[in-house]
This record gives C-alpha cells, sequence and structure tokens, in this order.
C-alpha cells in the first residue's frame, strides 16, 4: 500500500484503479476479478464479460473467506452430481 507523504497513514487506491487483477477465459466470456479499496474498505468487483455485455457484484473482503467457501461447497456439489 503506498503512503501519503507525512508517512502517518496509508493512501487508499482510487476506485478506478485495482489493488490486484485476474482475469479469466472461458469459451466466449471473459471474467475480472479486481482488489478495489473505497473508504469503505477493501473489495472484491467480479466482472463478467460476454461480447460487451458485462455484469458486476462487489464481495466486501470481510466476507470473501464465505464466499469463497461457499464457491468450494458448489463445487463439490457438482463433483458429487458428476459422479452418480
Amino acid at each position: 500500500m503506498d503512503y501519503e507523504e507525512d508517512n502517518r497513514r496509508p493512501r487508499r487506491s482510487s476506485d478506478n484503479q485495482p489493488i490486484h487483477t485476474e482475469k479469466l477465459e472461458s469459451d466466449r466470456k471473459r471474467f475480472f476479478l479486481d482488489l478495489k479499496e473505497n473508504d469503505r474498505g477493501q473489495f472484491v468487483k467480479i466482472t463478467e464479460d460476454v461480447r460487451g455485455r458485462r455484469d458486476t457484484i462487489m464481495v466486501p473482503i470481510e466476507v470473501l473467506d464465505d464466499f469463497i467457501d461457499a464457491l468450494h461447497d458448489i463445487r463439490d456439489a457438482s463433483d458429487l452430481e458428476d459422479d452418480e
């Protein structure tokens, strides 16, 4: 995290500049996962792009572990369905 000139408090990244970005591609879809920060704290912005149409959700960092656990549960359920 960058620090302001007085070195007393961290400078927050602007809403337009992600702290970290990941990109996934699958067939005709692209997914962008951006770690961002605003005055309320950090969050993950997940954007799905399908032929120029975009849908976005924001996941507050405080619930990110729960969100990932839920995705793992869905993945596990999917694997169980495939084995039948």
